[in-house]
């Protein structure tokens, strides 16, 4: 095997692991103030995630902008700054439509 297929391999074996894993802590815990805990700390790192992203995008987009405006020509600056700032806009659009579709199944689920 080469190590790209292995390291793929592992990765999903991993996920999997871990699906499974949550899944049995949710279906068969026999105390489910576990699960409340893990809910709450999965909601509070969403939160952090939501507030840190606003201004790492803002801050990405002006580098990005900076960086275009002080290329003087040069058409890999240009370009760098151009990739960076779709690059964070799309990136922020992938985190916000994230949150909205688990607040979705948050809403039709429970």
């Amino acid at each position: 095997m080469n190590k790209k297929f292995r390291k793929k391999l592992y990765i999903i074996f991993i996920l999997f692991l871990i699906i499974y894993i949550s899944l049995e802590v949710e279906c068969f815990a026999a105390d489910p103030t576990l699960i409340t805990k893990l809910k709450t700390a999965f909601e509070k790192i969403e939160g952090y995630i939501l507030k840190l992203a606003t201004p790492v995008a803002a801050v990405s987009v002006g580098v990005g902008a900076l960086m275009r405006k002080f290329s003087f020509g040069d058409e890999e600056k240009i370009r760098t700054g151009r990739n960076l700032i779709r690059g964070s806009i799309i990136s922020y659009v992938v985190i916000l439509l994230t949150d909205m579709i688990l607040s979705l199944l948050n809403t039709l689920l429970g």
